[in-house]
């Protein structure tokens, strides 16, 4: 009895020093400020059934359409002379792998979409410690995509390097090592709507949607030659559902 009759003087004790000094500490209605930094995924919903025929054409294997999870590191500061608004930056990227094997000869094939740039943002209060917010970010990034086949051979440093000087490598009908990269460089706008919570005065999340959209391409091969005709649709385009965890104020 004594026992329980300490505790709930302890549980009494623990009450009033909370109410006295709350953790968080409660919202001024005042303009916010600071800034934010933290990681930043999400799951990129793209459409790679264009590519997925050319693939399987080539007796490839499909990429998976479930959609694509996206890293992503992203930062921002309120600037004083706009109440709540706040400027930063983003950067994402993810990949796709496939890899087949057909009368002894493997192909693997990835596909990597990535973008950065800068982020716009205004901050909206709701609720203590819950805010709402509508933005963009604005900048470039692009799609990339390898292909790789080998015939699984063992490879040597002088066939190599011979295959190099003779621009030959398809030796006696037997494919030898080849890789190519298609490398897609665009413009990118990614209009998105969040909550935001602040678990701790300096520890906050993140969830929302967003979509990433992509114009103005261009293609090169292996970072060096131009790439022509390639399909409209071959892009990374999609709608996104993002997450984040940051440190800063909230």
């Amino acid at each position: 009895m004594k026992r329980a009759l300490v505790m709930m003087l302890l549980l009494v004790s623990c009450i009033a020093v909370a109410q006295e000094d709350p953790i968080p500490p409660k919202r001024s209605k005042a303009a916010k400020i600071g800034g934010l930094f933290g990681y930043t995924p999400g799951w990129l919903f793209l459409d790679v059934a264009p590519i997925n025929n050319f693939l399987l054409a080539a007796k490839g294997a499909a990429f998976k359409d479930q959609g694509m999870y996206m890293n992503g590191i992203g930062g921002a500061a309120f600037i004083m002379f706009v109440p709540n608004l706040r400027v930063g930056g983003l950067g994402m990227n993810g990949t796709l792998t496939s890899t087949s094997l057909v009368a002894g000869v493997r192909r693997d094939a990835e596909l990597a979409v990535s973008f950065g740039g800068v982020t716009i943002e205004y901050v909206i209060p709701i609720a203590e410690r819950l805010d709402f917010t509508v933005g963009a970010m604005l900048g470039g990034g692009g799609l990339e995509v390898t292909l790789r086949q080998h015939d699984g051979s063992a490879l040597t440093w002088n066939q190599e390097w011979g295959n190099y000087e003779t621009g030959n490598y398809n030796l006696n009908g037997k494919i030898s090592n080849i890789t190519r990269k298609f490398d897609g460089s665009f413009y990118v706008y990614v209009p998105s709507l969040n909550l935001e919570y602040g678990i701790l005065g300096w520890v906050g999340v993140r969830l929302g949607v967003s979509y990433v959209g992509m114009f103005s391409p261009t293609w090169r091969v292996d970072g060096n030659y131009d790439l022509l005709g390639v399909p409209d649709n071959i892009h990374g385009k999609g709608f996104m559902v993002n997450a984040g965890l940051f440190v800063g104020t909230f």
